[in-house]
């Protein structure tokens, strides 16, 4: 269903060394870009892709409040493994890794963080909880 979603920054350069990184532990690397302007990286030209760009209106890319991209992994060991990543590289925590609802039995296990222009991401997957 979704194509792509696209991330503002303010530094392109900066954005787009954590991107490289980040998506690299994943094996996934730049698929398209045009200098100056954006980056996309995905899996292969069929697959969703994330990119980051300079706002097209030349404004200040500004963070949209409610706003995230949510990133599948097929374990919770890569879900950790992204999270640690994003926080090394410079971005921040918001929500380590763990089944949501906390109390859940099984279901929905994700890490929330923001990149380093303030865009919010998660990393999730759905697997039974073991106790």
């Amino acid at each position: 269903m979704i194509g792509y979603v696209t991330l503002g920054t303010n530094d392109l350069p900066r954005a787009c060394a954590y991107y490289d990184a980040l998506f690299g532990t994943l094996g996934i690397g730049r698929f398209m870009e045009q200098p100056g302007y954006f980056v996309a990286w995905a899996p292969n030209a069929e697959s969703p892709s994330v990119a980051v760009a300079v706002p097209f209106n030349k404004e200040p890319a500004t963070v949209g409040n409610g706003v995230m991209v949510a990133l599948y992994m097929d374990t919770p060991e890569k879900v950790d493994a992204l999270y640690r990543k994003a926080l090394e590289l410079g971005g921040t925590d918001e929500g380590a890794p763990g089944f949501r609802p906390a109390d859940a039995t099984s279901g929905f296990y994700a890490a929330y963080f923001r990149d380093r222009d303030g865009n919010k991401l998660n990393a999730f997957c759905i697997v039974p909880k073991t106790e």
